[in-house]
């Protein structure tokens, strides 16, 4: 059987994908029947990337089901020093499953060239799939409609987490608001635009108070890498980044025009892309949608080998 693994969505049938979400509402509400499932096995955690939530939910994630994870920082590994998929070819015969958190996603294919077992994209420059499991794991599990009835609006810098709701909600035949004022071209993955126009689940609105008429909910991101916010040399593109989003910034007053529930995937820059009274009000569920990172890691890890077993 094929090695299966999770890069983006690209590979992914529309049904495979609304397989993999119902099973994760499944692993959420039945936690326990899962407890073993991954006894005697060991996921590796590659890490380019500064990582809170990634880690944790994968590493409490294997802990939960029964096996164990190994944390592998990039620059104290060999991964740094040799070929990335002799490092990776090696790393597969100790181990049940690899998940790595890069800068490139050509370095991410690479490492799959390399890898005989499933490798699991925690996220890249292009893609952040698991995060965007998560995402709509947490509008089924709070939403009263069917999935594909909900309305979601993204507003902020078009990123690897925008490709991969594109992706996500055009599989599931959800529509998808992109409110995107910096959207650079080598940050836009045209084979995500291109399956959600195919199935008319995207469009574009400049205008926020619009974009957000008939939103169940709203979505937001920072906007500027987590690699890039308190480095000194890119504080003058940080400031005009700002600068230019600043009109976007999801606040009480912009509340004031929808009734729409509000999502983040963290880390938080409070004060730019959402206030802190955004965050704490009752129309927040961005720390509900972090803790399905969890179940979203575990339905992921054992559908993977399950399907490359």
């Amino acid at each position: 059987m094929a090695i299966r693994h999770l890069i983006s969505w690209q590979d992914w049938s529309d049904s495979e994908i609304r397989e993999l979400l119902d099973f994760a509402i499944y692993v959420k509400k039945h936690r326990v029947y899962f407890a073993g499932h991954m006894h005697g096995r060991t996921m590796a955690m590659l890490f380019q990337k500064t990582s809170t939530r990634t880690r944790v939910s994968f590493e409490a994630g294997m802990t939960e089901l029964g096996g164990h994870a190994i944390f592998l920082d990039w620059i104290a590994s060999n991964f740094l020093l040799s070929d990335i998929d002799f490092e990776a070819a090696y790393l597969s015969t100790n181990v049940s499953v690899i998940m790595a958190r890069l800068k490139k996603h050509e370095d991410l294919l690479i490492l799959k060239k390399g890898s005989s077992v499933p490798l699991i994209n925690g996220c890249c420059n292009l893609y952040h799939p698991c995060q965007s499991l998560a995402d709509i794991l947490t509008i089924a599990l709070d939403s009263p409609k069917k999935i594909e009835e909900n309305r979601l609006t993204y507003i902020g810098v078009h990123n690897n987490v925008a490709n991969s709701l594109v992706e996500i909600t055009a599989a599931l035949g959800m529509h998808l608001t992109l409110t995107t004022p910096i959207a650079q071209k080598e940050s836009i993955s045209e084979q995500a635009i291109a399956r959600a126009k195919s199935k008319n689940t995207v469009t574009w609105e400049p205008d926020i108070k619009k974009a957000i008429k008939d939103a169940d909910y709203i979505y937001t991101d920072t906007w500027v890498d987590m690699e890039f916010f308190n480095d000194p040399n890119f504080a003058k593109a940080k400031e005009e980044r700002i600068q230019t989003m600043m009109p976007y910034q999801i606040n009480a007053d912009l509340l004031k025009h929808t009734g729409a529930k509000v999502m983040h995937d963290m880390p938080i820059h409070a004060g730019f892309e959402i206030t802190r009274e955004v965050v704490e009000s009752g129309r927040s569920i961005i720390f509900s949608q972090a803790e399905n990172r969890l179940d979203a890691q575990k339905a992921i890890i054992l559908e993977l080998l399950e399907k490359s077993e």
